[in-house]
């Protein structure tokens, strides 16, 4: 089949005959229960970033009580108990359990209900098809069950907010033997609690990703278009495979380990409980025998890889967008190819760097101490290509490119300050104190997140054929990286200083948080400036809500391919019809041919045919000359 090749999609606007017209579907059928990968990305992206707002603001209010402990909050104080019940905010003024949910839920749903679901479902369902030249996912009605499965974790999640003794707090890593107690006795319905409703909607939330990865795994196997071999697929589509590797092979474990803990929860068993256990001064009446350290390598298992489920989406996004705006192709593309595989490897076998403080032996520690140092390998090469794909390049600093280069630096930060926590001689001292929010925060917050803002902005055009206004965006863009950096860089200092990251108080009752001064503020002090950047950046994230979805009705009408790029989706009209393309597409080159020599235009697509002109051919080696 050549590319001329025309197909006719039965969907053709305004050419529907009466034997098609009983085929039109109805509006519940198309947009909300609907089988097309691009109605499901959307449903994804929307869902994943109202998840996000909701998490990020928990947070906001964890900041006032770590900024100003035991003080009422402000405004919103007298309401919040109303609608999370009265013993959450008495008077305003925040309880350590509500505290402990408040963190709990945080971090649960920004990583499963906000993150995993926009970077990998939301960007995956609607670009990898297109990237590939395909008319759909593989298993269309599978997709659909995958969305459900999440909508459903995610209502029950919200749920666990307003039953008698609210939302879970045992932690986002949902740590045994507490975890196995908590939300328990008089008082509380054995399934409608916080804890055992975050467990059920996380077995929801589990199951939608592996339903997802399997149907990714397979499109990206069997529907590539003709010509488009795997040394030609954009580095997206590479990223968005092996992520959906991890999810599929990392995820069932933690899904055997959750029904378990279910189990410790309302059957009595002890697959996390240990003989011997008192609680409440009483001795528990249990068989014993279990291990709660089996439950943090069962969630581990999953935890690592977890990170990197988050940061290889964005890793494919940014280098889409760099190759567009640099005008050059991707440096080093197969060694980019290789080190997301090598990442993906190795991820599986580094978890317990976790677990130092549960007393490994020498060995074993040696073992993941190394492992640990090598996936930092991979990351390093795939940093480098992209900072080498900008030199020499035309860059064009649009909304996108601003994100997406913030992401590398930042990126760059969270990644070099995790090395010391590969050692478990320094992380006996740094576990589980701000460094390791500030770590974490850094990998995921400047910089997974900064990669989404990129893509949601770059792929916006086609999914709606219109372009998000630049000027907001840059108002939300800098805010952002400003506040972003005085958030989290100096809890790497407050870390240093030995601050907890679980006390409730913000650390102003421990003398280590009070001793020393850092850039003339104690640890606990810096507490305040923190707080109000963060608060700051949820102002910032106004413009953005406002130029999203003002941009859907109102924004510069574009053209199909409004960034001149050079892939496959941008060759399906804006946005792409059911079936998503006019004719079939065919790959005669690779993803990234930009600034050709000798072409008219400084862009070549990957279904333009290679010209005579391109095939040059190799000199002879030159005569010798004898001197």
């Amino acid at each position: 089949m050549d590319a001329s090749t025309s197909i006719e999609t039965h969907h053709e606007p305004h050419g529907h005959d009466a034997a098609h017209e009983h085929h039109e579907l109805g509006w519940w059928r198309k947009y909300i229960f609907s089988t097309d990968h691009k109605v499901i990305g959307i449903q994804y992206g929307l869902c994943g970033l109202v998840f996000l707002f909701f998490g990020f603001c928990l947070m906001m209010m964890m900041r006032w009580q770590l900024a100003y402990p035991g003080q009422a909050m402000p405004v919103i104080g007298k309401w919040l108990p109303h609608i999370f019940g009265a013993g959450t905010m008495p008077d305003g003024k925040m309880t350590p359990d509500f505290y402990n949910s408040l963190g709990a839920m945080h971090g649960t749903i920004m990583i499963f209900a906000g993150v995993v679901p926009l970077a990998f479902a939301a960007f995956g369902n609607f670009v990898v098809p297109l990237q590939i030249g395909a008319p759909d996912m593989t298993f269309p009605k599978v997709n659909a069950a995958s969305f459900w499965a999440f909508a459903v974790g995610g209502v029950i999640m919200m749920i666990s907010f307003f039953v008698p003794g609210g939302a879970a707090k045992s932690g986002w890593t949902s740590y045994t033997p507490l975890a196995a107690f908590s939300d328990t006795g008089p008082g509380h319905n054995p399934v409608f609690n916080g804890q055992t409703l975050w467990l059920i909607g996380f077995i929801f939330l589990i199951s939608s990703s592996l339903l997802g990865a399997i149907n990714f795994i397979t499109t990206i196997i069997q529907l590539r278009a003709k010509g488009l071999t795997w040394m030609r697929l954009p580095f997206f589509v590479w990223a968005q495979f092996v992520t959906a590797f991890l999810l599929l092979l990392a995820f069932p474990p933690l899904e055997a380990a959750i029904v378990m803990q279910l189990m410790d929860r309302v059957a009595h068993t002890s697959f996390f409980l240990p003989a011997g256990l008192v609680v409440n001064g009483a001795p528990v009446s249990i068989s014993g025998g279990g291990s709660p350290l089996l439950w943090q390598h069962l969630f581990w298992f999953l935890g690592h890889p977890e990170v990197y489920v988050l940061i290889l989406p964005a890793f494919g996004i940014v280098a889409e967008i760099l190759a567009n705006n640099s005008r050059k192709p991707l440096w080093g593309y197969k060694s980019l190819v290789f080190s997301v595989l090598v990442i993906g490897f190795l991820s599986f076998i580094v978890w317990a760097h976790h677990m130092w403080l549960t007393g490994m032996g020498s060995a074993v520690s040696a073992f993941f101490q190394t492992t640990t140092l090598l996936i930092s390998i991979p990351s390093v090469i795939i940093l480098s290509a992209f900072f080498i794909s900008l030199w020499g390049g035309s860059i064009r600093f649009t909304v996108p490119m601003l994100f997406a280069t913030a992401f590398l630096p930042m990126f760059g930060i969270g990644g070099l300050t995790g090395i010391p926590l590969a050692f478990n001689s320094a992380d006996l001292y740094l576990h589980d104190t701000y460094y390791i929010i500030a770590h974490f925060h850094y990998i995921v917050a400047p910089g997974t997140i900064f990669g989404l803002f990129a893509g949601i902005y770059y792929w916006f055009p086609k999914a709606t054929g219109r372009k998000m206004n630049d000027f907001w965006g840059k108002v939300h863009f800098w805010p952002t990286l400003i506040c972003m950096n005085v958030i989290f860089l100096p809890m790497f200092l407050q870390g240093m200083a030995g601050m907890h990251r679980r006390w409730y108080d913000g650390g102003q009752g421990w003398t280590v948080a009070n001793e020393h001064t850092i850039w003339g503020l104690t640890g606990f002090q810096w507490n305040q400036p923190i707080s109000w950047a963060a608060w700051i950046m949820g102002l910032a994230q106004i413009p953005f809500i406002i130029n999203f979805f003002w941009s859907i009705w109102r924004g510069k009408k574009v053209n199909d391919n409004p960034w001149e790029a050079t892939t496959l989706e941008w060759t399906a009209p804006s946005p792409p019809p059911h079936g998503n393309f006019v004719h079939i597409p065919v790959a005669y080159r690779g993803p990234y041919e930009y600034s050709l020599p000798g072409s008219e235009r400084d862009y070549t697509m990957q279904n333009e045919p290679v010209e005579p002109a391109e095939r040059t051919r190799r000199k002879p080696p030159a005569e010798p000359v004898l001197v």
